[in-house]
């Protein structure tokens, strides 16, 4: 098995744990930034070995310089330099310099036909499009919030609002993960609004710079608000209607569900205070099972086999939801949904089931 990855990583080394525990040899790393600047490293890795899992390149600093200086040539952009620990830096040069190498990837993999990929290239870089990736869910038939699409600025979102007769959304940058940048926005009739984000300004010699921060942020001022949204605009960013989340006791939360082989495996309530209840922001693990009864399991088993449809050359994928009284929706699929160390189902973690599925 090879591993498209950053040696060392996290990721990286819970497979091989998983692979060690099934009795299987460590996979074979090849590293990103290698691979990018050497692609028939590729190819000859894959000669002597058997199935390919393609993990994300954010690991390692040197592969997302990599591709997002790419991306800035593609676009006939100046050159970047490095972002500065957590910052949010022309994602959208960065989504270009990643598909473009998921395009040369699938290339290759097409003239090595017998090699099996966990997750395809393309169904990859689709479901790292978040606009893209909603809008071919709901051509799917699989329900998601209602979408008001892309957002040009702090004055277009308004325009967006009163056309759809909204007070409330969440701004997402299309290209972002992880809940970077996300904004949940909401405005009252007399005219205070808010907008809560883990982007956090940061305004040096008349330039915005927008940090990622585990703590959240929260703006009150116009001013304040349209320099973030406007920021994030710059880098793509859309909006989708508020859902509201179900309650546990003081908190809410949403649930996470991975996908092996097209069907609903492990799943896990993401509960928290803040509007964002990912994880890795210091928000807690639920036992789904038991928050969730028979109608809302039900909806949440659905949704999440309907999604994986809509991805056929995946593997192993991980969906965000929301499930309220026995109707569930679809906030995001995630390609690389499969990080969540110690979470079993049939007594396997989740990369010990992708294995036992191959």
């Amino acid at each position: 098995m090879l591993l498209l990855a950053t040696q060392g990583s996290k990721r990286v080394r819970l497979l091989q744990a998983a692979r060690a525990q099934l009795r299987l040899p460590p996979a074979q790393v090849l590293e990103w930034r290698d691979w990018l600047r050497q692609p028939a490293l590729l190819e000859d890795s894959l000669r002597q070995t058997g199935p390919l899992k393609i993990e994300p390149p954010g690991d390692d600093p040197a592969a997302h310089l990599l591709l997002l200086q790419a991306g800035c040539r593609l676009l006939d952009r100046p050159l970047l330099s490095a972002p500065a620990h957590g910052e949010l830096l022309a994602m959208d040069a960065w989504f270009a310099g990643f598909s473009n190498a998921m395009v040369s990837l699938a290339a290759q993999l097409a003239d090595l036909p017998q090699i099996s990929v966990f997750n395809a290239p393309a169904e990859i870089c689709l479901m790292t499009d978040k606009l893209a990736c909603q809008r071919h869910l709901a051509a799917h038939g699989v329900p998601i919030p209602a979408l008001l699409g892309p957002v040009e600025g702090y004055e277009h979102l308004q325009s967006l609002l009163h056309e759809h007769q909204l007070d409330r959304v969440y701004l997402k940058p299309r290209y972002g993960s992880s809940a970077s940048g996300v904004v949940a926005y909401r405005r009252n009739k007399a005219g205070r609004q808010q907008a809560t984000t883990s982007a956090t300004l940061h305004r040096t010699e008349g330039a915005t710079r927008l940090m990622n921060s585990k703590r959240m942020a929260r703006y009150e001022s116009e001013h304040d608000i349209a320099a973030l949204v406007d920021a994030l605009a710059a880098q793509e960013l859309y909006a989708e209607a508020w859902l509201n989340k179900p309650r546990c006791g003081d908190s809410h939360y949403d649930l996470r569900v991975v996908t092996v082989a097209g069907w609903p495996a492990h799943r896990v309530a993401r509960i928290g205070d803040q509007m964002m209840t990912n994880l890795h922001l210091d928000n807690r693990r639920g036992d789904a099972a038991g928050l969730l009864n028979a109608a809302d399991m039900t909806a949440l088993e659905a949704a999440s086999a309907q999604a994986a449809r809509a991805f056929p050359h995946s593997h192993v994928t991980g969906y965000d939801l929301v499930v309220r009284h026995g109707q569930a929706h679809v906030l995001e699929a995630n390609a690389f949904g499969d990080l969540l160390p110690g979470l079993l189902w049939q007594d396997a973690d989740t990369y010990a089931a992708q294995l036992a599925h191959v």
